[in-house]
Parts: structure tokens; C-alpha cells; sequence
């Protein structure tokens, strides 16, 4: 049985009072457009009377028989004539007709020119009125486009900008969404609602009112509300935050009435709010300004939210990746009273993410997905979106008919390290210095028993700034880190500053991305993560609340005196010397194989990780021979 379409609700007083004061603001916008046309209309009869009237003498007839025995006449026309002047200038002239039998004659006399002539009013008028009317209009047209929109979308600047899909334009569906299955199964009852509202309602059930999305960019927020709107086929009201605020004032306040007014006329629908946060940011925040034009935007919102019922059948949704500036009043029971986490997903969400957008993607067989989500980390919807697109990219530009997992490979390389400079020359000396840096990083991370193993190790230039890279894949999604795990990644860090120590006996510029990463760590472990043995289990680190209950006189003060703060920073500096001592002393005693695998790294460029595991394990075998042999001796 076909579902049958849901007549939309009554309207509330309240709407049916917009809309009449719509109506009326559409009359005197209608009327003020009227006025701008009388203006002109007066404007160019001026222009006819002063600009294009031509310069004509009146010359009564009696003069004008006389002007022609003189010969200062050149031509007659039987509406006007042209006179010439004793200077040699000519002026044209009108009298008045009198019935002269002899007015022929007398031309005919003195050599005059003569003829009739037929008035063309239409085309006269054509000239005189509709051209530069057609003119203005079409200059006035152009400034009109100029300034943001069509003409008669100018002039409203209250009405909303937010793009409207209907039932049947928004193709997308749960199936183009992968990797959030539990933000998935939460939407779902919004939909179920939508469809069969009577289902909830005997039960005396209320939907939420407002759905927000959070989650770190690229997730799909935007691309799950539209899943939604496609999956319970109802009008979709798209908007970005930032349409609603203009630089006159009151526009975003009207635009928000206007966009709830055409949402109660749809209805049922779903009204969807993108980057919530340049809109709904706390009020208060801008001590120069306490009553901006976007906090009277983010106030009408508060009121509409407040003065519609769910019964009507519309649903507001919004998205944003900073939920810690929004205001408290639009996350209250009753506004945004539902918050659904799009988090990054783990490494199935990856695979089933990369299943849909291969689809359109022709894939080599040996190609396997589950490796590739293995090897991205980390990435959202987005990151994985634009890796298909570049393995595509890669193969097509090597002349192949399939995606092959070499592609995939350097696409990934691509993504993370940034582009390979094949073309960047560097000297010998910075070559070696960049290639046991690398293999410093490689060997600390293959030693230390916590850490994620070496996918593989490059000395050729990627990116702005990077010389070499060493590439870590870790074997299973993590979400906490142990004392050891934060120490040994400290360890990863210094490898390279430590091993150009031990081989040049110098160190250079290339750490300075390793040396604040470590710093950071070692600061969080001593203030935040209570791991310091001296200062014990004790945070010195607020808790990242929403600014807006920062805002007090005290407000960027420490909670510790200076004391302490010597004491922080004594002891973020031992840890990590002792992360640094560490370091040297393995590689250290591991210098020959430090400079076997620099050496390779040299003459390869590039080390997987399995060739360097290979190495490492050779390496033990010669030095458990070259000891038996000792022991022999």
C-alpha cells in the first residue's frame, strides 16, 4: 500500500501573524520598487526636455518670406527648415503655416531646397522613452546581481537564503552513510516519527526538537542529516550559520522567522543548520559588543525554538565540530536536547566507508580493503573519500585500466607525508644527517616493546618541510595510553636527534617538529595525566570547559604559584632526559647496525618495514656469530 502523504498541521496564531506581517512587508517592498520607477519615469522627461531637445528658433512667416528673397534660407521641410546665418552657422527654424499659394513658386525661384515629411511617432517614442528606459533598467539590473542575488531578492534581505530539497530531490539514504552505525540506529527514530507520527503520539511520546550533530570535520555530519531527509522522504531546509548574519542589522533575526515560517508550511520537515557554531556562539563572549546582530539572530532562534510544537512535524537539526562555544541555552532539555557523537571510525567503519566510494571505482582483484583501513588511522569520511580519489588519479596517470594496491599505497604516503619532491636536490652531507635521523626514529620504534612497528622508513622529500619521514601503523584501534607507552613514544621522538649525537657528534634544525611534540607529551604527563613521581597525582591542568564559563576577572590565572611552576617545569625537563639517556644508550650499543640500515636507507631511498625487520634480525645473527667465534678463541 502506497503511505500515504500527511496533510501538513495547522498553523499556530503565532505563524498565521508572520505571515501577515510577510505579506505586508511584501507590499511596501512592492510599493517602495513602484516609487524607484516614478522617480525615473520624471527623470527622463527631464532628460528629453533640457538634453535631447534640439536647439530652434521660432521665425514668425512674414519674416520667413522675407528670408527668402534674402537667400539666408538653405532648406525647407514642411515641419521645419534650416536657416542661414550671416556668421556661416545654420540654425534650424519653425513658423507658423499660412495658406500661400505662392510658397512653390517662390522656392522654386531662389533655388531652395524642399520636401514633405511623415512623423514616425512609434519609432520617435521608441528612441525618446523605451530605449533609455530598457537602458536604466538593465544598468540597475547589473548592480543588483552585483550586491548578492537576483533584483527582487535584494530588496528582501529579511527572507531566508536556505536551500529547499523536495521529497523526491535528496537521493541520498543510510546506504551512502558507512562507519557510524550508532549515530545511524539514534536517527532512525527521527525518521520512524516523521513517517508515522500517530505511532508516538497515542502514547502521549514527544520527539526531540533539535538534533546535534558533533563530531570532528569531515565525519559526515552534513551528509547523514541529508540521509535522513532522503530516508523519510519529507522537505529538507538546508542553511550554513553564517547566512543568517549580515551587516545590517535585524536581517538575521528576520531571516530566522521567515526560514521557521516556510518549515511550518512544509511541514512535515527538517529544518537542517550547518556549522551551528558561527551562529549559536555564547552570548557574552565579545566584551566590546554586548548586543551584536548576532546575538539578536541567536535570541529570535532561541524563541522560535521555544514556539513551535513537534506536533507540526518539524525537526531541526544541526551539525558542529566545536560544541564547547555553544551557548547553554540552545543545549537545554527542550532545544537541542539530543546530541549524537559522528566520531571517527574505527577500523571496520573504514572499510565499509571505503566499500561505498569505490563503488563507482574500477578496483584490481588483489586489492583488499581491510588492509588499506589498516593503514589509515585516523582517518574520517573525508580523508578516505579523497584517498579513492587520488589512487583513481595515480592510476589513471600511469596509463592503467584498473586501481591496483600500489596506488593505494602512494596515495596514502601522499595523504599523510604530503607530495613526493623526486626533483628537491640535496647535498651528500644533509642526505646522511636526514637518513640516520629517520633511522634512529625506525630503530626505537622497532626495539621499545610498546610501540606501534615501522611500516616504512623514506629519506625523499614530501611535503613543505619534510626531508624524510618514518611511518608508524599501529596494529589495532587504542583509546588510552599507559605511563610506559607515553614514555617509550618519547623515546621514538628523540631517536632521530640522538642518533646524529652519536654519529656526527652535532646536531641540526631537522628535530624541531620532534622536540615540541616531546615537550608536549612530557607537559601533559606532568600536568594533566598526574604521571609525575615527584608532584605526584595531582592535575595542573584545567579541564577544557566552554569558554564562555571562563569569563570571569580571574580568567588565564594559574591555580598553582611559581613555586610549583618551577617544579612543573623541572620536572617535564627530566623526563625527558631520561627518555633521552635512554635513547643513547641503545642505539648506543646498536651504532654498527644504526649505520647498516643508514647505509641502505642511502642507496634505497625508501625501506619497508618488512625489509628493515629482515635487517634488524641479520644483524642479531652476525653478532651472535661474531661472539661465538670470540668465545671460541
Amino acid at each position: 500500500m502506497p503511505r500515504k502523504k500527511q496533510q501538513p498541521k495547522k498553523v499556530k496564531n503565532v505563524f498565521l501573524e508572520l505571515k501577515d506581517k510577510s505579506k505586508m512587508k511584501d507590499k511596501k517592498t512592492k510599493s517602495f520598487t513602484f516609487l524607484y520607477f516614478i522617480i525615473a519615469f520624471f527623470a527622463m522627461i527631464a532628460i528629453n526636455s533640457y538634453f535631447f531637445k534640439a536647439e530652434v528658433k521660432n521665425v514668425p512667416y512674414s519674416e520667413f518670406k522675407e528670408l527668402i528673397t534674402k537667400g539666408k534660407i538653405s532648406d525647407v521641410v514642411m515641419v521645419q527648415g534650416t536657416l542661414t546665418l550671416d556668421d556661416g552657422k545654420k540654425t534650424k527654424f519653425l513658423t507658423s503655416r499660412v495658406d500661400d499659394p505662392d510658397l512653390v513658386k517662390d522656392l522654386q525661384k531662389y533655388g531652395i531646397k524642399f520636401a514633405g515629411y511623415y512623423e514616425n511617432k512609434i519609432f520617435k517614442a521608441i528612441i525618446s522613452w523605451v530605449l533609455p528606459f530598457a537602458l536604466i533598467f538593465l544598468v540597475w539590473n547589473l548592480l543588483m546581481r552585483r550586491m548578492g542575488g537576483a533584483p527582487s531578492s535584494v530588496l528582501n534581505f529579511g527572507k531566508s537564503r536556505g536551500k529547499i530539497y523536495g521529497e523526491d530531490e535528496i537521493k541520498i539514504t543510510f546506504q551512502d552513510v558507512a562507519g557510524v552505525d550508532e549515530a545511524k540506529e539514534e536517527l532512525r527514530e527521527i525518521i520512524e516519527y516523521l513517517r508515522t507520527p500517530q505511532k508516538f503520539m497515542v502514547l502521549g511520546g514527544k520527539i526531540p526538537k533539535g538534533i546535534l550533530l558533533v563530531g570532528p570535520p569531515g565525519t559526515g555530519k552534513t551528509l547523514l542529516a541529508k540521509a535522513v531527509a532522503g530516508e523519510a522522504k519529507v522537505p529538507f531546509f538546508s542553511m550554513s550559520g553564517s547566512d543568517f548574519v549580515e551587516m545590517f542589522v535585524g536581517v538575521g533575526a528576520s531571516r530566522v522567522r521567515d526560514l521557521f515560517a516556510q518549515a511550518q508550511e512544509k511541514a512535515p520537515c527538517i529544518i537542517f543548520i550547518d556549522e551551528l557554531d558561527a551562529l549559536g556562539k555564547a552570548r557574552g563572549m565579545n566584551p566590546l559588543s554586548s548586543h551584536d546582530e548576532r546575538e539578536q539572530t541567536l535570541n529570535q532562534l532561541l524563541a522560535e525554538m521555544d514556539g513551535f510544537d513537534t506536533k507540526a512535524g518539524v525537526i531541526i537539526m544541526a551539525a558542529t565540530n566545536r560544541p564547547e562555544i555553544l551557548d547553554p541555552a540552545l543545549l537545554r532539555p527542550g532545544r537541542f536536547d539530543r546530541h549524537v557523537l559522528v566520531d571517527r571510525p574505527d577500523i571496520i567503519g573504514r572499510e565499509e566507508i571505503l566499500k561505498v566510494h569505490v563503488r563507482g571505482v574500477k578496483l584490481a582483484k588483489e586489492v583488499d580493503l581491510k588492509i588499506v583501513a589498516a593503514r589509515t588511522p585516523g582517518f574520517v569520511g573525508a580523508d578516505l573519500a579523497n584517498l579513492v580519489n587520488e589512487s583513481a588519479l595515480l592510476a589513471a596517470r600511469k596509463g592503467k585500466t584498473t586501481v591496483e594496491m600500489e596506488e593505494f599505497e602512494e596515495a596514502i604516503d601522499r595523504v599523510i607525508a604530503g607530495l613526493e619532491k623526486k626533483t628537491r636536490v640535496m647535498n651528500k652531507k644533509e642526505k646522511e644527517i636526514v637518513a640516520y635521523h629517520e633511522t634512529g626514529h625506525a630503530l626505537m620504534a622497532e626495539f621499545l616493546d610498546t610501540t606501534d612497528p615501522v611500516h616504512k622508513i623514506s629519506i625523499i622529500p614530501r611535503g613543505i618541510s619534510a626531508l624524510g619521514y618514518t611511518l608508524q601503523l599501529p596494529t589495532e584501534d587504542r583509546y588510552l595510553m599507559t605511563e610506559r607507552e607515553l614514555r617509550d613514544r618519547l623515546c621514538v621522538l628523540l631517536g632521530g636527534r640522538v642518533a646524529e649525537e652519536i654519529i656526527f657528534g652535532e646536531v641540526s634544525t631537522g628535530a624541531h617538529n620532534d622536540l615540541g611534540r616531546a615537550t608536549d607529551i612530557a607537559r601533559s604527563m606532568v600536568k594533566e595525566y598526574g604521571m609525575s613521581r615527584k608532584l605526584g597525582y595531582v592535575t595542573f591542568e584545567r579541564e577544557r570547559r566552554p569558554l564562555f564559563l571562563e569569563l570571569t576577572p580571574g580568567m588565564g590565572a594559574k591555580d598553582y604559584s611559581e613555586e610549583t611552576a618551577r617544579e612543573i617545569d623541572n620536572e617535564i625537563r627530566s623526563i625527558v632526559d631520561e627518555a633521552r639517556e635512554k635513547v643513547r644508550t641503545i642505539l648506543g650499543e646498536k651504532k654498527s647496525l644504526l649505520e647498516k640500515v643508514a647505509r641502505t636507507l642511502l642507496e634505497k631511498e625508501t625501506i619497508e618495514g618488512d625489509d628493515l625487520r629482515t635487517l634488524i634480525r641479520n644483524h642479531a645473527g652476525d653478532n651472535e656469530g661474531d661472539q661465538l667465534r670470540k668465545e671460541a678463541n
